[in-house]
């Protein structure tokens, strides 16, 4: 029998359709994913062997789940996937507020109606999608948003006494009954208000201004917190904890290649962009590396945590700086320059936050170091390491690019040259060429001139080159040379 025949408690009887608590519904799809071998939650990489199973065992268990973690770590995105478990259509009782199961009403509404229709109590099918309800917990959160409270404006209109229950406005919990129910950042949620969730995660059932209500709610209880907010701002109750089922811990990406896929997935870009600039394999790396070196930076707040955000937001600006400097040449094709990463600046700054000497620096300086200390950490995955010291006459890799800058006045690359006219400079470089057929020789033809910049970049990081911003893009010289004729 299909759904939209069934419009009737009595054709919903004839069905056969047997209804099931929330927790066992989700617990009995996600039995069928596993024994099918399907993804549980697509999306989310880098949780393959932590995070998942662990609510998987928690959903198994029919426990409410308390996410820990620092800001950026997929946390709502988990909660929200969970509605995918969910059965696609359940039976409701129609015009109910709390979505009463028409098998087994619980609000004074659906009662009466089954008492006035019987088999013929109206039924409607409610989709999974609905089944999602979200809060974020801040501090003028009050009892009556999220569990209810006396409405007098339903008093009079239905003429009713305070004394009858029916003047009840019901809150965001009892009307996510039967549905996902996620309150975000719960430490932030005052204490009074914790203490008012006690009995919906025992019992299930809810107290309103005295009325001796017994509505024994279907709920699944998803709660996220930042561990830095149990000092910083608030604090979950002990009882409320002791009352969440599993906590589990989340994290941020283990590896490169985990942080690249989940910046591929949601970075939000446009399918001109994608032809439009060519993007080589190490710049995607270096950019998921400035995220790396951020988590461990002395200028940066450790316990805020850097998001995954940063590394979207990074993403997407260093592809619009390429993309800028195309449309002003008038180009249909450019390749991202490793100098295009000075526009993903303002990406790092609004997301990072900074200790005292990292504010005393400023947000830029901090920004800039943190690209400096990528290219510095990748470089010896590609070229032969540059050591601090060497002997007076030990000879390595880089002294002839050295010696060429030395003979020179200097380099100058500005921000806005056309693709050929950017060859030809790096080009008139001919120890970068060298350098780049001996230790990487099956680099792609686009990727060259990317990786002859970093060569620059990194020599830079390394004291054997200097490197100066003017108005119109970036002057490289020999350390001492620049020194000498200064003085």
């Amino acid at each position: 029998m299909k759904i939209e025949e069934i419009k009737t408690l009595g054709d919903l009887k004839k069905s056969g359709y047997t209804s099931r608590p929330i927790k066992e519904e989700l617990r009995d799809n996600l039995k069928k994913k596993i024994q099918n071998g399907e993804p549980t939650f697509e999306g989310i990489h880098g949780y393959e062997y932590t995070v998942i199973p662990e609510i998987e065992r928690a959903i198994l268990s029919r426990h409410n789940i308390n996410l820990l973690g620092l800001r950026g770590q997929a946390k709502t995105r988990l909660a929200r996937l969970m509605v995918n478990l969910l059965d696609e259509y359940i039976p409701v009782v129609e015009g109910s507020e709390i979505n009463d199961d028409p098998l087994n009403p619980i609000s004074r509404y659906s009662k009466d109606l089954l008492k006035e229709k019987g088999e013929e109590l109206p039924v409607s099918w409610m989709h999974r999608d609905e089944r999602f309800f979200e809060k974020l917990a801040t501090p003028d959160v009050t009892v009556a948003d999220l569990i209810g409270d006396v409405d007098p404006i339903k008093a009079a209109n239905l003429r009713l006494s305070y004394a009858d229950d029916r003047v009840i406005h019901f809150g965001m919990i009892p009307r996510a009954n039967r549905s996902i129910f996620v309150i975000n950042e719960l430490p932030d949620l005052q204490a009074r208000i914790q203490v008012a969730l006690f009995n919906i995660l025992q019992e299930g059932d809810i107290q309103i201004r005295g009325f001796k209500l017994r509505l024994p709610l279907d709920m699944q209880f998803v709660f996220t917190a930042n561990p830095e907010d149990y000092t910083n701002r608030g604090s979950i109750v002990t009882p409320l904890k002791d009352r969440i089922g599993s906590q589990i811990l989340t994290h941020y990406p283990e590896d490169i290649e985990t942080a690249r896929q989940i910046t591929a997935q949601e970075a939000a870009l446009d399918d001109r962009q994608k032809e439009l600039v060519h993007v080589p394999e190490l710049a995607k790396d270096l950019l998921e590396q400035i995220s790396f070196e951020a988590r461990d930076s002395e200028y940066i707040d450790h316990k805020s945590g850097v998001s995954a955000r940063m590394s979207i937001s990074a993403y997407e600006n260093l592809l619009s700086t390429a993309e800028r400097r195309a449309l002003k040449k008038g180009e249909d094709h450019t390749m991202l320059r490793f100098g295009d990463f000075l526009g993903v600046i303002p990406a790092i700054t609004g997301k990072v936050e900074l200790v005292y000497e990292g504010e005393q620096e400023g947000a830029a300086f901090v920004a800039t170091q943190l690209i400096g200390e990528a290219t510095k950490s990748l470089f010896p995955e590609y070229f032969p390491k540059i050591e601090k010291l060497k002997k007076p006459d030990e000879v390595t890799p880089y002294d002839d690019l050295v010696e060429w800058f030395f003979e020179s006045s200097g380099f100058e690359l500005p921000d806005d040259l056309s693709e050929k006219e950017y060859r030809e400079k790096l080009d008139s470089i001919k120890p970068l060429e060298d350098l780049v057929n001996k230790y990487q020789p099956d680099v792609k033809e686009k990727d060259r001139y990317f990786m002859k910049e970093f060569i620059l970049w990194s020599l830079v990081e390394y004291k054997k080159l200097s490197k100066k911003r003017f108005s119109k893009g970036l002057q490289f010289k020999d350390l001492y040379g620049s020194y000498i004729s200064g003085l």
